[in-house]
C-alpha cells in the first residue's frame, strides 16, 4: 500500500467542520512516538528520575534513543532534534522499527532542557487535568473505604489498559477510564509496574504502568515481586460485533449469507488491528449494505458521532425536496460547493433557501429525518458562528443512540447506520423511483432528483478515503467529513461486481491522526471492493494526487452547474 500524509488545511473551530484541501506533510522520521493521551517525560528511564515535562496526544515525537533493559524512549524536538526526556513506552503509539533505535544511557537535565518547536511539550506547571473518560462503575471502590484498611491507592489518569503481566507484551485484560480508583497489591523490582486488585479475570489480579496512576500511599510498603515470567490463562477474546442491519425503519432485512458475514468479520478485524476497539475510547463503526440483495451489515452502530461535513447529504435531500423544479444558476453554485468543496458559507446559504434562515433550515432538516423515522440523525444550528447570523435559542433531539462514547456535537449528529439508509433509499429513488424518500414524500421527492444528488456526489473526488480503494474511473458517489477527534466518509460505489454503500467513521479522543484514520478507511473500502470484484481485485489502495485547494470557477466547475441547471446528471445505476 502506498502511504500518504494527510492534513488538514484550515481547522475552523473546535467540532466545526473543515474544508476538503490538505498538503503534504515532510517525511517523517524513521521511527516516532506519539502519546496516546499524555506522558511525562523524565531526565532518566525510570519512574523515579525527575520529570522534565510531558507530551499529549497530537504530535509525534522522533525517538531517538532506548533504554537497554527497560521499555522506555527518548524522544527529541520534532524541529530541532535536540533530545526532550523519556517517555514510557506504554504511554505512546510507536510508528516505525523500535528495534532499530540506538541504546541510549543520555541523562536529560531540566534546566538543559531545548524549548520545543512545536511548543508540545508542557512544562510541568502548566499541565492540565485530565478529564477524560467515565468512571468505570464496577471497580470505583470509594477512597474512604480504602483508607480504612490502610490501602494504597492508584487513581486511574486518562484511560490506562489493565495488563496480566507487568509490560505491554503481556495480553490486555481489561480498560479503566479516568477516575476509577484501583487497590495495588504490589509492585514490580525490574519495571514501573504495580500489581492491582483485579477481580474480573481469573486470579484476581492484573498490572498497570505506574505513570497511568496517581498514586496515594506508599507503594514500597507492599510486598515486591521480581519475576518476568507469567502463565496466561484463558482469556476471553474480543466479541465479534457485526451484526446484520435490522433496526431501520421500513427496512426489509435480508438474511446475511456465510460469504457476506465473512467480509463483514474481516473489516471488523481490520479495524481491531489498527486499534479502533470498543472497550476503549478509541473506536469505530461501519455500515455496508449490498444493493442487489439487500444484505446490510454494521458494527458499532448504536453510537452517535459529530455529523460533521457528512451531514451535508442531509441538507441536499431536503434542499431538493423543498423545489419543485430544476436548480438556478446560484443554487447549483452553492449545491457543487456544498457537496465538493465542502463550504460551510454554502451549506448555511442552503439552510436558508430550505427554510428562510440557516437555524430554520436546519430544523426543516431535522423534520425531514424525523418524518423518515430516523431517530439518530438531526441538525439544529449552521455550520459556523456567522455574525451574520443571529444565534437563536435551540432544543436538542432526543436520540435513541449512545451520547457517553464520543462527545458529539450537540447541535448535529449522525450514526453510520442511519445515513448509510438514506444513501440506500437514495440509490433506490435513482434506480427507478422506489424507496422510503418517495413513499415519504411522494411528488416532493423524484427519480430525476435523486439521480442528479448522486450525480454531485459522484463528482466530489478529493483523491482520498473510499475513492482510492477502488479502481480509477470507477464512481464513488460520497462525502467526506472530518473534525478534529472523528474522521468519516459515506459513499455509494458503482462497480462491475456489484454497487453497494459503504460508511465508515473513526473516533479518536482530542485529536485523531489522519495518517492512522485515512490508510484504514481506504484499505476497508479496497477489502469490499475486491469482495465484490474477485476477477480483477486491486493488489493495494492506488496512489491519488490529493488537491490543495478546490475552486469550481474553472471549465470543470461550470459543467458540473451547469448539469445541475438541466437536470443532466447520470451515474450508472445497475
Amino acid at each position: 500500500m502506498i502511504r500518504r500524509h494527510y492534513l488538514p488545511l484550515v481547522i475552523l473551530l473546535p467540532l466545526l467542520f473543515l474544508l476538503p484541501a490538505m498538503v503534504w506533510m515532510q517525511p517523517a522520521a524513521a521511527v516516532q512516538a506519539e502519546a496516546i493521551i499524555e506522558a511525562n517525560l523524565r531526565a532518566e528511564p525510570s519512574v523515579e528520575a525527575g520529570l522534565v515535562g510531558s507530551i499529549r496526544n497530537g504530535t509525534r515525537y522522533p525517538v531517538i534513543g532506548r533504554s537497554e533493559f527497560f521499555p522506555w524512549l527518548l524522544v527529541a524536538d520534532p524541529i530541532s532534534n535536540q533530545p526532550l526526556g523519556w517517555v514510557y513506552q506504554d504511554l505512546v503509539t510507536v510508528y516505525g522499527a523500535v528495534a532499530q533505535v540506538a541504546f541510549s544511557r543520555q541523562v536529560i537535565g531540566a534546566a538543559a532542557l531545548p524549548s520545543p518547536s512545536l511548543a508540545a511539550v508542557m512544562p510541568l506547571a502548566t499541565q492540565p487535568a485530565v478529564t477524560t473518560g467515565a468512571v468505570s462503575p464496577s471497580l470505583t471502590p470509594s477512597a474512604t473505604a480504602f483508607a480504612a484498611t490502610s490501602a494504597v491507592i492508584g487513581e486511574v489518569v486518562g484511560q490506562v489498559n489493565v495488563r496480566y503481566g507487568p509490560g505491554i507484551e503481556f495480553p490486555r485484560i481489561g480498560v479503566e477510564n479516568a477516575g476509577t480508583m484501583l487497590e495495588i497489591t504490589a509492585y514490580h523490582t525490574q519495571v514501573p509496574w504495580v500489581q492491582v486488585r483485579y477481580g474480573t479475570v481469573a486470579g484476581g489480579f492484573g498490572w498497570v504502568a505506574i505513570d497511568l496512576l496517581q498514586i496515594n500511599g506508599n507503594i514500597y510498603s507492599l510486598p515486591s515481586i521480581g519475576q518476568t515470567v507469567f502463565d496466561l490463562p484463558t482469556l476471553t477474546p474480543t466479541p465479534n460485533a457485526v451484526n446484520a442491519v435490522v433496526a431501520l425503519p421500513g427496512f426489509a432485512s435480508a438474511p446475511l449469507s456465510p460469504e457476506f458475514q465473512a467480509l463483514g468479520e474481516s473489516l471488523w478485524s481490520q479495524v481491531l488491528a489498527a486499534g479502533f476497539e470498543p472497550e476503549t475510547n478509541r473506536l469505530g463503526s461501519l455500515f455496508l449494505m449490498d444493493l442487489q440483495t439487500g444484505e446490510a451489515l454494521s458494527f458499532g452502530d448504536d453510537i452517535a458521532y459529530s455529523g460533521m461535513s457528512l451531514s451535508k447529504i442531509n441538507i441536499l435531500v431536503d434542499f431538493f425536496r423543498s423545489i419543485d423544479r430544476l436548480p438556478a444558476a446560484e443554487e447549483a453554485r452553492q449545491l457543487a460547493n456544498m457537496m465538493i468543496c465542502s463550504e460551510n458559507t454554502s451549506s448555511n446559504a442552503l439552510l436558508s433557501m430550505i427554510g428562510g434562515a440557516p437555524y430554520d433550515g436546519a430544523a426543516n432538516v431535522t423534520a425531514m429525518l424525523q418524518e423518515l423515522g430516523l431517530q439518530e440523525m438531526y441538525m439544529i444550528a449552521p455550520f459556523l458562528i456567522d455574525p451574520r447570523i443571529t444565534p437563536q435559542p435551540v432544543v436538542i433531539p432526543a436520540s435513541i443512540a449512545d451520547q457517553s462514547r464520543t462527545n458529539p456535537d450537540p447541535f448535529n449528529q449522525m450514526s453510520t447506520r442511519e445515513l448509510g439508509w438514506v444513501l440506500a433509499n437514495l440509490y433506490q429513488c435513482a434506480a427507478d423511483g422506489s424507496g422510503a424518500l418517495t413513499t415519504a414524500f411522494s411528488g416532493q421527492i423524484t427519480q430525476s432528483e435523486c439521480q442528479q444528488m448522486l450525480y454531485l456526489m459522484s463528482r466530489n473526488q478529493i483523491g482520498a478515503l473510499v475513492e482510492v480503494g477502488v479502481p480509477e474511473g470507477i464512481p464513488v458517489a460520497h462525502k467526506h467529513g472530518w473534525v478534529d477527534d472523528t474522521h468519516g466518509d459515506a459513499a455509494i460505489v458503482f462497480t462491475p461486481g456489484g454497487d453497494y454503500v459503504l460508511v465508515t467513521v473513526l473516533y479518536n479522543p482530542t485529536w485523531l491522526n489522519f495518517e492512522v484514520s485515512f490508510p484504514l478507511i481506504e484499505e476497508l473500502s479496497r477489502t469490499v471492493y475486491n469482495y465484490y470484484n474477485p476477477s480483477a481485485p486491486m493488489p493495494a489502495t492506488r496512489a491519488s494526487n490529493v488537491p490543495e485547494t478546490c475552486d469550481l470557477s474553472n471549465e470543470e466547475g461550470a459543467t458540473i452547474i451547469d448539469a445541475l441547471m438541466r437536470g443532466a446528471g447520470t451515474v450508472p445505476i445497475r
